[in-house]
């Protein structure tokens, strides 16, 4: 297949590198970022995806979607299959999927999980929305960029599912943190914590996977001074596009959303969204008393009062 590709920033670019590296003939655009050794830069989107057989996007959200959309629709040949890598509004997903199908293109939209180190490596979780055949056309393709791949269902299913996973992680990060601080408070030995946690039923992969200290578990952004693998600004983004949807369908994740105004207030209030999302361990390992559960100076309510 030839592929152009759109959006060579921090995950797109080592993407791209991977698919040409694996002799796939990539055709490359960013309107800011250089094109990456291996693939060949064109001077437009448009250009980029003239004539190809796979197009590829990797763009920061639903509004900058919907501006290619503009572009290069009308550039793509029937029968293109666009694979729409960007974690966006669902309904982003869906519109466009639409205003594709009446150019004769397949929308898929596949946002990943594994941050730059999995982009890299080549090791992402693609999660993919769209008609089977498409999906089934591409995976070959998709493998050489990702580790998992999973169809999960029709158009916008992709952006579902990483929405409800980021639920799952952006608290369990933040409980993770606190769990460790709260240790250090105590006294106790850190990695003797890891130890135990690492092998019981405290386990999550925010704990194993992605420790958030630095020369305890897993080698992570914390022993890189917290360098972003996935920043916080983006932990934040999804977890205002799971608030949209969530409300989409009058239902409240209480807990997801108490994480979420953390993230707002490191990001928005803290100016420290481009850190690594597990960078609020330095918030609390450096005794800040105002996080996301209580206010500055004051303890938090015990269960009795």
């Amino acid at each position: 297949m030839k592929i152009g590709f759109l959006g060579l920033g921090n995950m797109g670019a080592p993407m791209a590198t991977n698919l040409a590296r694996n002799n796939y003939d990539v055709r490359g655009f960013d309107i800011a970022a250089p094109c990456p050794a291996g693939i060949v830069p064109a001077p437009s989107g448009h250009n980029a995806v003239g004539g190809q057989d796979l197009v590829f996007t990797m763009l920061p959200g639903g509004r900058e979607l919907r501006q290619v959309a503009e572009d290069i629709l009308p550039h793509m040949g029937t029968g293109t299959i666009w694979v729409d890598c960007s974690t966006v509004e669902i309904e982003a997903a869906t519109e466009t999927a639409r205003r594709a199908a009446k150019r004769g293109v397949t929308f898929l939209d596949a946002p990943v999980s594994g941050g730059i180190t999995g982009a890299r490596a080549g090791t992402l979780t693609i999660m993919v929305g769209g008609p089977a055949a498409a999906f089934s056309r591409v995976r070959p393709v998709l493998e050489v960029v990702g580790g998992r791949i999973v169809h999960c269902g029709k158009v916008g299913a992709g952006q579902s599912t990483k929405i409800c996973n980021n639920l799952i992680l952006a608290p369990a990060m933040v409980a993770t943190c606190e769990a460790f601080a709260l240790a250090d408070r105590l006294g106790l030995d850190l990695s003797i914590l890891f130890e135990v946690v690492s092998k019981s039923s405290g386990y999550s992969w925010s704990s194993n996977a992605y420790t958030p200290l630095p020369g305890i578990g897993t080698e992570s952004p914390a022993d890189h001074g917290y360098q972003a693998g996935f920043a916080a600004r983006l932990m934040l983004k999804d977890l205002l596009l799971a608030e949209q949807a969530a409300e989409s369908v009058n239902f409240w994740p209480e807990v997801s959303m108490a994480a979420k105004e953390y993230y707002r207030r490191f990001v928005e209030e803290k100016g420290k969204g481009e850190l690594d999302f597990s960078a609020v361990m330095l918030e609390l390992m450096a005794g800040n008393e105002s996080n996301g559960c209580r206010e500055q100076n004051q303890r938090p309510l015990a269960p009795t009062d």
